[in-house]
This record gives C-alpha cells, structure tokens and sequence, in this order.
C-alpha cells in the first residue's frame, strides 16, 4: 500500500488460497493485457478466457505467457471445454491445454447436459495433471435448480478433486446464483454456505452491487470472479472499506456509530 490507515482489514496475499479475484478477460489485446497488469496485477489471482475467445484472439500464447509472468494462472473458458465434449475431442482439449502451458482448467455443463458421475469423471481425470475449476449452475435464465441439488453437485465435484467450484452467475450477472435483477438469492447462497466452506466457493460477482453484497457477508477475502479487467482496484477498495459501499464495515462500532449520525442543528 501507498500509506498507512488504521481499521484496514488483513488481506490475503499472493498465491491465494482465499480472498481470490477472478478477472474475466474477454479478449484483451497484449497491449491492454500489459495496461492491466501495470495497474493491478499484484491483485489479480485467475484470468479465464472467457468462453470461446481464445479461438479467435491474436497472439493467444504470447498473451498468456504474459499472464504467467505476472504469478497470474489462466484457464480457457468452461464454454470452450463444453465445446470440445460436445464434438467428441476431449483428448484434443487435453492437447491444446498442454501446449499452451497451462495449469488450470475449467470444467463445466451450464451449456450441455451431462450427467453428474460424467462430469466428475473429467474433473477426476484434469486434476491428475492440472488446477481444476469447475462450475456449477445453468447459464440459461429460468432454470431452478434447488438448494440441496447446489450443495450436492458442488460437494461431489469437489470430492472429485476441484481446486474450487464455481457458483455460476454468467457476465452478466443475472442467472444462478442471482435473480434476473442481479439480487443474490439470499437463501440459496446461505444453504450453500451452511454445507460448502466459502474458501472453496468462487462466487461470479460481475456487478459492485453484488460485490459489496458478498463482501458484507464474508469478508474482504471472500473469493470473486468475472471481474472486469478495469473494475479490480474498484473492486479491491471495496475489499479494504475504502469506497462508500463498505465503508463502515471495519471501523469500530462505536464510531461508525457515531460517524453515521447527523450532527445536531
């Protein structure tokens, strides 16, 4: 940090086990890729490429080299993973994993059914060799899945051997675990939480609301993703009570107490 203020909350530090942010990176040029790290690179833990991008984004390997650098693990977009099942090419996403270097990988169904013993069965498989994500939740708007269903597929799939699981939200922030207003559902996040530990939850937050929302719930290391590449330091300020939105939550009691009152006229 720039300076010293008192009431600020211990963060995690890099490499992050808790208190993770996820950037989604849906096609940064090197160039912007370069302008995110210079900016808030000591604060970024994960960049996914974002769905299918990485099939069409220029100087794909330089890119994510780049990420490395920087301690930053990168992994293909789950979507992009669905594609290669959907086509029966599994053993050439492997493949390209391999030869881009990378670590960790997305597993998920939110675009393709697939039955829960299959999808742990490739979770089980990736995480011999690789850092494991998987994600949970459908993309499509309209689609309930119950609370215990939730707390049953992310127990089985970290069971499998995932790193983290996912509680999908997509981009936009407006299915899963989010009502199509972007409001959490509050009951079903806390039925989550009552049987999940939080460190092995990567809530997608796309929106500040729902930023501050989990940051309220869980704490500045509560572990965030589809971050946007310009919303980290933002996002972080909110993480350390240095923005509006959670500004009181680490000050001592009595004195937000009395910060909060209006002076006497």
């Amino acid at each position: 940090m720039n300076y010293r203020l008192s009431h600020i909350p211990a963060r995690t530090s890099k490499p992050r086990e808790e208190g993770v942010t996820m950037v989604m990176d849906k096609g940064l040029s090197l160039r912007q890729a370069q302008d995110l790290l210079d900016a808030s690179g000591h604060l970024v833990d994960l960049v996914k490429l974002g769905f299918g991008t990485s099939f069409v984004t220029p100087n794909l390997k330089e890119k994510i080299k780049l990420y490395q650098k920087a301690d930053i693990r990168v992994y293909l977009g789950g979507t992009l993973f669905e594609a290669f099942v959907a086509r029966g090419q599994f053993k050439e996403y492997r493949k390209l994993v391999d030869s881009l270097g990378l670590d960790t990988v997305e597993v998920s169904d939110g675009s393709i059914n697939m039955s829960e013993k299959e999808k742990c069965k490739y979770i089980n498989d990736l995480a011999r060799n690789f850092r494991v994500l998987s994600e949970v939740g459908s993309k499509e708007s309209g689609i309930l899945i119950s609370p215990a269903k939730w707390v049953s597929m992310m127990r089985k799939e970290l069971d499998a051997g995932s790193w983290k699981v996912i509680a999908e939200a997509r981009e936009s922030g407006t299915v899963g675990i989010y009502r199509p207003s972007g409001h959490a559902h509050t009951t079903l996040v806390n039925r989550i939480l009552s049987k999940i530990p939080g460190k092995d939850i990567l809530w997608e937050a796309p929106q500040k609301a729902q930023q501050v929302w989990f940051i309220k719930q869980l704490g500045s290391n509560v572990n965030l993703g589809n971050i946007a590449p310009e919303e980290v330091i933002p996002l972080e300020t909110l993480r350390l009570g240095l923005r509006g939105d959670t500004f009181f939550q680490y000050l001592p009691e009595d004195v937000a107490e009395k910060l909060r009152q209006k002076p006497a006229e």
